[in-house]
């Protein structure tokens, strides 16, 4: 059964306006307002209070100022293990360069490399664990290896039957897509997909795709 929930970006726009009789209207244009999926606390938060979490992220896991592991950790969600992606989950590793594990200084939660010895969560790595979390941004190009890492990590969660909470971000890229589809025969952890260089998706919209394609473990 899938049990993978996805916890969308919102966008307001608005404007307001003043008249009086004749009077020219005067409007003054908001900004947008974008509301990534970490951010929606409350529509997340009961499904992890009472729960062993287990946090995909690295240093664009952010609410606001505020790293999304500091903010659930003020909330009293029980972080058990923070996955990290190529880069390392502080970001601090060079690209291609493998990452180990480590327990992070600043929260004592211990790090397992999924750019290192390995690329998903084994089941010891999941044996104690109630619910998954993933929370990147993207930046909408095939061969950034956080949709490659996302999907490896979809699997672990369809494998071990663990709830999977994607926490979407917006597509900085996502206005166009453009470039050539990857042809299957050059599959490799920088192209999994057929997708084009540019897709077009969120984070959370390309792993839709990936279930509703049946793209998951092939």
């Amino acid at each position: 059964m899938r049990r993978i929930l996805f916890i969308g970006w919102f966008c307001f726009l608005g404007s307001v306006g003043w008249a009086q009789k004749t009077s020219p209207v005067s409007v003054q244009a908001k900004a947008p307002v974008i509301k990534p999926g970490a951010e929606q606390v409350k529509s997340y938060l009961p499904l992890l209070q009472g729960k062993r979490v287990a946090l995909f992220a690295n240093q664009t896991s952010m609410i606001g100022t505020t790293h999304l592991v500091d903010s659930l950790q003020k909330l009293g969600v029980d972080i058990r293990v923070i996955f990290g992606p190529e880069h390392g989950f502080r970001g601090d590793a060079d690209a291609g360069e493998k990452v180990g594990n480590y327990i992070d200084k600043k929260t004592g939660i211990p790090v397992v490399s999924l750019y290192g010895a390995k690329r998903r969560p084994d089941e010891k790595d999941l044996s104690e664990i109630d619910v998954m979390l993933f929370d990147i941004q993207d930046v909408g190009v095939r061969f950034y290896t956080y949709i490659s890492s996302l999907e490896a990590y979809m699997e672990s969660a369809m494998e071990f039957k663990k709830p999977l909470i994607v926490l979407d971000r917006p597509n900085p890229n996502g206005f166009y897509v453009d470039g050539p589809v990857l042809d299957l025969q050059y599959r490799s952890f920088i192209g999994m997909q057929p997708i084009p260089i540019v897709y077009g998706l969120t984070i959370g919209e390309y792993a839709s795709m990936l279930l509703g394609e049946g793209w998951i473990f092939k």
